[in-house]
């Protein structure tokens, strides 16, 4: 029964991945510890960029280090998850990582309820972990929480069967399991074992008085060392894996990327977030997370833990009698070391998780800054992870306990059948209240997910049905000049030599080092809308481009006449300058106004409309109503020239249609990237990716629409 729910558990969670998460949640930290396992499967711990500009590669919460003349990059977390994560690629699946780490917590899980009270609270407490909207929700994630619980929970089973058993085989397990979970997680494993630890110094101590150097004391303490000895050497390879990578073994990389990112009081900062955490703060967020952890984020909510704290009542109710004879002092009842460890102190170890837990994380302001992004309110409260472990476990003892009192009771009301009956018919009643406090607690946070899977769906809709073959593909910039953040279901492979590479849209001069860098196949992915971290929707677009070599380019925009427009004015833009040019009624035809504009070495213009002025650096204000031939200085190597017409109506209302062009000239000619990005903006000259073109689809003023066409003068053609 147990194997076929852990089997259970674990096609939930499989489930969940592949249908609520296809895209990966809204935490970009996914990304980088997926990027991190491609990386191992590589044998690397770095990504070399080479010639390809690191700002427009670098992925999500990287280390940009610089080792003997060359760029290399490292991420921030350690390569534990990772290697968890990849065991799924190496099985054909990321995803077949997810449902194993799943099924193993829940097997420990059953392991720990078994130790702590009886096979039948073992199998309740898989359900009760699995229906904690916290462990299913996060542990369908590509991140390090539910990875570093199964090696925490790993530590915990071994620990229990080395101390019942006087095993050094599972001693050194456990000390395995903890320094493993020291290594993907270190401030998580040392809260994890912190009652573990006091449990091992209670044994020593108490040992040590009653038998000194005894061959009872001996054993406890050949079983401490064979936990602590394999932790330490774990220590010792985390050292060592800093010491690789950021060069120096009390650095962990975390805290070279954010050096200010870490435990304890006071300035607090991580990227462009800064806050002073005060003891203050830290209570303040401690009793919110509290709240929401066992209101919201357990097994059927308030329900649930109200079914924990039964739980503890039962178990302190059932050590009542060893209670009493350590206040009596009562030899037979005393605690005893050699013994194995019993019922009652495994649940009170399980117990002490909780404080340790809730308290610690105190200490550590990633709470807070969860709270703020609005993550854990997508996830739930994940620095927490570990407390689900000892809650499943009580909440199982709690429910059981109620229903073997009730059955106790009965028992001495009436015969044993009927008891039995009645018993059965209370479970069956009070199943829609569990069920329906289940639904509550995990609605919110579904339709909160499903949500933004949907955008996200609509948002990777044009990679759906594309293949690239030796493509580079130039991604939107909203949270800056990171690679996977948004986007991270869009990585590069580790050594940027798969079919595509993702790079950073930027600058002129990076664009076109990309592009020599690569010598790929370019594309751009952009959208139109406003990026809200998914919550709203945008209109994407991915767009074959060129890149246009020549004497010159010449290039026919034509753009539609908004609804209720009187007038157009048109510029030429360069960083050196611009040029203005009127709109004939010749110009226009069929609602649309039509530009022949040319990008030449030197100089770009509009040569279909007559000059009307303009200013440039080297000369000045230019003169007006010069001729048609008229433009504006291109001095730049690398340069963005821009088209913009604008269309303004009654009251002052206006339209404005800005295309970009990214441009390298040389001495005799000219490199375009084609098409150029283009943007509808309204009330503005100006606008982001709320105004990016994509197509007539898009909700644009009416009349508007944008045909664009180029064509290159040869190099050394006497066409001017």
């Amino acid at each position: 029964m147990a194997a076929v729910l852990v089997l259970a558990v674990g096609g939930l969670i499989y489930f969940l991945a592949v249908d609520l998460f296809p895209y990966h949640s809204v935490n970009d930290d996914e990304g980088v510890y997926l990027y991190q396992a491609a990386m191992l499967l590589d044998g690397t711990v770095f990504l070399r960029p080479g010639e390809i500009p690191w700002e427009a590669v670098r992925p999500w919460f990287f280390v940009v280090d610089e080792a003997g003349g060359e760029i290399r990059m490292y991420g921030k977390y350690s390569p534990v998850a990772p290697a968890i994560f990849a065991v799924g690629r190496l099985l054909g699946d990321w995803n077949l990582a997810l449902p194993l780490v799943a099924s193993g917590t829940a097997a420990g899980v059953y392991a720990l309820g078994t130790a702590a009270f009886d096979r039948r609270v073992g199998l309740l407490s898989i359900p009760a972990l699995a229906g904690a909207p916290l462990f299913f929700l996060t542990s369908a994630t590509f991140l390090s929480y539910a990875p570093a619980t199964l090696l925490n929970v790993a530590f915990a089973v071994a620990y229990v069967r080395a101390a019942r058993r006087g095993s050094v085989r599972w001693g050194a397990a456990a000390g395995v399991g903890i320094g493993l979970a020291f290594f993907c997680r270190p401030y998580t494993a040392v809260l994890f074992a912190l009652p573990f630890i006091g449990h091992t110094l209670i044994s020593l101590a108490v040992g040590w008085r009653r038998w000194g150097w005894e061959a009872p004391f001996r054993g406890v303490l050949t079983r401490a060392l064979a936990i602590a000895l394999p932790g330490v050497a774990f220590v010792g390879v985390t050292l060592g894996y800093n010491a690789l990578v950021t060069g120096d073994p009390l650095v962990f990389p975390y805290a070279a990327f954010a050096p200010n990112d870490g435990i304890g009081f006071g300035t607090r900062e991580i990227l462009n977030y800064e806050r002073d955490y005060t003891p203050e703060l830290a209570a303040d967020v401690t009793r919110r997370v509290t709240e929401y952890f066992f209101t919201e984020w357990v097994a059927a909510g308030p329900l649930g833990t109200a079914l924990a704290a039964v739980g503890v009542v039962a178990a302190a109710w059932r050590e009542r009698a060893v209670l009493q004879g350590l206040r009596a002092r009562t030899p037979s009842l005393r605690f005893d070391p050699s013994a194995g460890m019993s019922e009652g102190e495994v649940a009170g170890v399980l117990f002490a998780i909780v404080p340790s837990v809730f308290l610690g994380e105190a200490y550590f302001w990633g709470t807070h800054n969860g709270l703020r992004n609005g993550l854990i309110d997508l996830l739930g409260p994940f620095y927490h992870f570990d407390a689900l472990i000892p809650v499943a476990v009580f909440t199982a003892a709690g429910a059981l306990f109620l229903v073997r009192g009730a059955g106790s009771v009965l028992r001495e009301l009436t015969t044993r059948r009927r008891a039995r009956l009645l018993v059965l018919v209370g479970l069956v009643v009070s199943a829609p209240v569990v069920a329906s406090a289940e639904i509550a607690a995990v609605e919110r946070p579904l339709d909160a997910n499903e949500l933004r899977t949907e955008n996200l769906a609509s948002t990777y809709e044009p990679f759906e049905d594309r293949s690239f073959d030796d493509a580079v593909v130039f991604t939107p910039d909203p949270y800056g000049d990171w690679q996977a953040h948004p986007f991270q279901y869009l990585r590069s492979d580790p050594g940027f030599d798969g079919d595509v590479v993702y790079a950073t849209d930027g600058g002129p001069e990076r664009d076109l080092a990309v592009l020599a860098a690569t010598n790929r196949t370019p594309y751009r992915f952009t959208y139109r809308g406003t990026w809200t971290g998914a919550v709203t929707p945008v209109n994407p677009d991915v767009q074959r481009l060129r890149v246009l070599d020549g004497e010159s380019v010449k290039a026919e925009t034509q753009v539609g006449v908004p609804a209720q427009a009187t007038s157009a004015s048109i510029r030429v833009e360069t960083p050196d300058g611009y040029a203005r040019y009127s709109v004939p009624d010749a110009a226009r035809s069929n609602g649309t106004v039509s530009i022949d504009w040319v990008i030449g070495p030197e100089t770009a213009r509009a040569s279909n409309l007559r000059f009307e002025g303009g200013s440039s650096e080297a000369d000045g204000d230019a003169e007006e109503g010069g001729s048609v031939a008229s433009g504006v200085p291109l001095a730049a190597d690398r340069a963005e020239v821009d088209l913009v017409v604008t269309f303004v109506g009654v009251g002052g209302s206006s339209v404005t249609y800005r295309q970009e062009a990214t441009v390298a000239a040389d001495g005799d000619g000219i490199r375009v990237v084609w098409p150029p990005e283009t943007r509808v903006c309204r009330l503005t000259a100006e606008c982001g990716y709320e105004g990016t073109w994509v197509g007539p689809e898009g909700n644009y003023v009416a009349g508007v629409s944008v045909e664009t066409d180029a064509r290159v003068t040869p190099r050394g053609s006497s066409e001017g």
